[in-house]
């Protein structure tokens, strides 16, 4: 269940020169369309601190298209060793659909989200971000699920990114959530810690080792992810740390 953070924001540049000593009026290059194809392999699949496979490798391959602002996204999770007897290796295909402006330096975003699952009944999000452009560039995202499971999400990431060389960043990020599940749910739930090395192979190819930690946030959230986790992957834990590795082409 892939994140809006997968969503592709397109820019308008501006053209500025000189000629005979005067400046040229400043002139708005046309917009583009512009596409991105990611395929991802990962030592797990772990969504909003729940466990969606165990000792396998899992591929997840995802491709957005976006023009002024609008975006649509296509992603997938395949699963060298399910841990569901008979499950299907391709166990889930979701599709975002978006809209990224900006107004100043607060970003904003608004989407839907349908997630297609194998062996679970399918799931629908509506979803709306804040962003500010200043340090650690902070986004808050409220989701809500719209198709009857009910269930409110809400998550409030900060971030930022070091050049280390001109092909070479590391990018950190940390992220804490809130869910109510409308039923007997109602808690700070758990927390994401990221780190990413992207290496730019050229203009359009990038390659980038990430590592993970997901946590339970408070006692209550340990209980409830521990006995989800036992019946998703037969296993219960709360606290996960994985990783792999990204490439990207995109234009």
């Amino acid at each position: 269940m892939n994140a809006p953070t997968k969503k592709t924001v397109l820019a308008t540049t501006l053209a500025l020169g000189l000629l005979c000593g005067s400046v040229i009026p400043v002139l708005a290059e046309e917009e583009k369309p512009s596409a991105d194809l990611t395929v991802a392999a990962y030592s797990q699949y772990i969504w909003r601190g729940f466990a969606f496979s165990d000792d396998s490798v899992v591929i997840q391959p995802s491709m957005t298209v976006g023009y002024k602002g609008f975006g649509v996204n296509l992603w997938g999770n395949l699963d060298s060793d399910p841990v569901a007897g008979g499950g299907e290796s391709w166990n889930e295909t979701d599709l975002t659909l978006s809209y990224d402006g900006s107004m100043g330096m607060v970003g904003y975003s608004l989407g839907y989200i349908y997630y297609g699952l194998d062996g679970m009944d399918d799931s629908q999000e509506l979803y709306a971000g804040l962003s500010l452009d200043t340090l650690l560039a902070p986004t808050l995202t409220v989701y809500k699920e719209i198709t009857g499971l009910g269930g409110w999400y809400a998550t409030l990431g900060v971030s930022h990114s070091f050049p280390i060389s001109e092909k070479v960043g590391l990018d950190l990020g940390a992220t804490v959530s809130y869910y109510d599940d409308e039923n007997d749910y109602d808690e700070f739930h758990s927390g994401l810690l990221s780190a990413a090395l992207p290496i730019a192979v050229n203009d359009f190819i990038t390659v980038a080792p990430e590592l993970y930690y997901s946590f339970p946030l408070t006692s209550d959230s340990e209980d409830y992810l521990e006995a989800a986790n036992l019946g998703l992957i037969g296993q219960d834990d709360a606290a996960f740390v994985y990783g792999g590795v990204s490439v990207s082409f995109s234009f």
